[in-house]
This record gives structure tokens, C-alpha cells and sequence, in this order.
């Protein structure tokens, strides 16, 4: 037997082995029984209760907004003129009392007029007073006395009350009604030209300084009052209902510490057709706070009845919530009456009915679930 004839028989062979093993291992494999299998059972997830209990839901609703000083006042000018020295300066961050005098304009030649026309009067009347003696002797001591007390450095006092109507056309007729009054609208021009602080606050814009000739009508800076501010708020149109003149606020800053109470003052009439939302002023006072700081905080709505204050979470589309009957979800149509920023409050669950306390993953209805001990609602 050649050496390739020995090595052809033992590669056969060796394949026969293997074919007898396999089969052998086959043929045991089905003498054996196979094992029972367990029935598949169908795992529930644990889910916490909450009852429904119905009541009346003290509401909040959360603002923000931008406060601007409550006095505020841009000054112009009534008269033309150079601007003069004060006291205090006219200058931004300077603060004056109410009534203190701001700014000066040099009134020399204004004065100077009036002067002048006080002057025509005296002489008027000095020329009236003979006639007047004679014409009108019932009244004369009247006009003697205010022609001898007249004096043109001081204001003008009113011409003495004719006694008949005679004595008033000769008044007129001698143009003293017409010179007084004059004089009068000179005096109120004179006093325009020393500015005066309507309130007390600070320059928050001036445009002028000393030494400066001014025109008519031009605007000389801003006056802001200090402690006394509005915060401006928008509500949506849904939340409105909630909201009342006169309600409390609890603001706070994300810039510096402490908290102020706010009061709701006015509510504009006007919608914004952009964003449907309507503007809410709010009163705040404080030594820290300054205009355009930005404040936020929740205003005291009005209680809502018969109602009940869920998660947000908990809601489905915010139109409905899942409650638990006989181990399986199913779905609540409820009434969303208001949105809170971490909560809810719905109307159309009885008392009683098992929510789900927290939402579980993957929830749908239907879902089988175990429930454990109901929790207390928390109102």
C-alpha cells in the first residue's frame, strides 16, 4: 500500500467519525424530555394615588416686569435767556428739594419792561385823579390810597372796585384795566425765568449749563422722583379674570437682595393685538430700588371654587388626566381653569377619584398598574 493510498484512507476515516458523532449526539438529544416552561407574567408598574379633593384654590399669578419712576418730569423752557450760576449745580445726579429753585436765566431786560410799564400805569392813574375827585368824589379816597401806595418794585395789587358803572366805563375808557392786566402777564413771564422743582428728585438729563443763551421751548433735562416707582406688567387676556385693582404683590431681584410689596393700581383697558396681553401697573416703593431695574414676583389673585391644584406634569395635552380604576389608567377629561408656573388647577374630577400622584414613564390608557396607599392631597 503506496504512502498516498494510507493518507486518503485516513482522511475517510476520520470523516466517518465525525458523521457517527454527530448523529450520536443527535439521537440522545431527542431520547431526552425538554423542560417545562413558565408562563410569562405580565410586570405592572408601582404607581402612587392621589384622591381628589375639590375646594377653594387660593391662586397666584406670577409677573415680571421693568420699573419706571412714578414722578417724572421733562423741563423746558417757557422764556429765552442766559443761563446763570446757581446754587446747586445743573447737572446730571444732582437732587433738589420741592420748590427749590433749578435753574436761573438772567431776566435784566424782561424786568426792566416791566418796570417801565408799572411806571405808564402810575402815571395814568395820577392823571385820572382829578376827574375822579370831581366826577366820582364817593369813591376818590379809594383810588388816592393805591395811587399813594403804589409802588413799581414790588407785585402789582388789583385797581381798586369802581362803586357805579359810570365810574367803571371811565376806568376803561383811560385804559387802566388793560395796562393793570398787562402788568400782570409780564409778572407771571418774569417768574418763568427762575425753574423751580415741582416735586422733590434728581436730575436724570440736563442739556444745559451755566453761561448757555436758551431759546423758547427748548428742553432743558429731566427731573425723576426718587423711592416712589411702577413696575409694568403684561397679563395674558386668559389670566385677567384673576387679577384685581388693589391686589398685593410680593416682588423680588435677581440682581440684589430683600423683597418689596407691590400694589396693583391700574389695569389698561387696551390689548396688545400682537400678543393678546393687556398692561398691569403695579406701585413700589423702596430706597434700593431704580428705575429700569427689572422685578418679578406673584400677585394675589382671586380665589377659585370648587377646584383642585395638580402638578403640570400630570396633565395630557392640559386637557385631560390620568386616574386609576381597577389597576389600569384611564384617561379624565378636565377643565383647565388656570395655569400656574408649576401647577394647575382643573375643575371636573369628583371628590375622590384615585390620580396618578406623579406621571409615569411610558403611561398610556389602559396601562395596567399597582397601585400603593393613596397619598394625601395637598391643596
Amino acid at each position: 500500500m503506496t504512502d498516498l493510498t494510507k493518507r486518503r484512507l485516513s482522511i475517510v476515516g476520520a470523516g466517518l467519525v465525525i458523521i457517527l458523532a454527530i448523529a450520536g449526539m443527535k439521537f440522545l438529544a431527542g431520547q431526552k424530555e425538554a423542560p417545562a416552561r413558565k408562563p410569562a407574567e405580565t410586570l405592572r408598574k408601582e404607581v402612587e394615588i392621589l384622591p381628589a379633593q375639590n375646594g377653594k384654590i387660593a391662586s397666584t399669578l406670577e409677573v415680571q416686569g421693568q420699573l419706571s419712576a412714578f414722578d417724572k418730569a421733562e423741563i423746558y423752557a417757557e422764556v429765552g435767556g442766559l443761563v446763570t450760576t446757581t446754587k446747586q449745580p445743573f447737572k446730571v445726579g444732582t437732587r433738589f428739594a420741592k420748590g427749590a429753585p433749578m435753574l436761573v436765566l438772567d431776566n435784566t431786560e424782561a424786568r426792566l419792561a416791566l418796570l417801565a410799564q408799572k411806571s405808564t400805569l402810575l402815571n395814568a392813574i395820577a392823571q385820572a385823579m382829578p376827574d375822579l375827585k370831581i366826577d366820582y368824589s364817593n369813591n376818590f379816597s379809594a383810588w388816592e390810597d393805591y395811587l399813594n401806595n403804589f409802588d413799581v418794585e414790588k407785585p402789582i395789587t388789583p385797581l381798586p372796585a369802581t362803586k357805579s358803572d359810570q365810574e367803571k366805563r371811565f376806568i376803561a375808557a383811560r385804559n387802566l384795566y388793560t395796562q393793570y392786566y398787562n402788568i400782570k402777564s409780564q409778572e407771571e413771564r418774569l417768574s418763568k425765568y427762575t425753574l423751580y422743582a415741582p416735586f422733590s428728585g434728581v436730575l436724570t438729563e440736563a442739556t444745559v449749563n451755566a453761561g448757555t443763551v436758551i431759546r423758547t421751548g427748548q428742553k432743558l433735562g429731566t427731573l425723576m422722583a426718587t423711592g416712589n416707582y411702577e413696575m409694568v406688567a403684561t397679563v395674558p387676556m386668559a389670566d385677567l379674570a384673576y387679577i384685581h385693582q388693589g391686589g398685593t404683590v410680593q416682588l423680588v431681584s435677581e440682581d440684589i437682595p430683600g423683597q418689596w410689596n407691590g400694589v396693583v393700581k391700574r389695569i389698561s383697558d387696551q390689548i396688545d393685538a400682537g400678543s393678546q396681553t393687556v398692561q398691569v401697573f403695579i406701585s413700589v416703593s423702596g430706597s434700593e430700588l431704580r428705575e429700569g431695574m427689572y422685578l418679578h414676583g406673584d400677585v394675589t389673585a382671586k380665589d377659585i371654587d370648587n377646584a383642585i391644584r395638580l402638578p403640570r406634569s400630570l396633565l395630557v395635552n392640559q386637557r385631560a388626566v390620568y386616574e386609576v380604576q381597577d389597576s389600569i389608567l384611564k384617561l379624565r377629561e378636565i377643565e383647565l381653569v388656570k395655569m400656574e408656573a408649576e401647577s394647575a388647577i382643573v375643575r371636573g374630577i369628583p371628590d375622590g377619584t384615585p390620580l396618578l400622584a406623579k406621571m409615569v414613564p411610558g403611561a398610556f390608557d389602559g396601562m395596567k398598574v399597582k397601585s400603593t396607599s393613596p397619598s394625601i392631597a395637598r391643596q
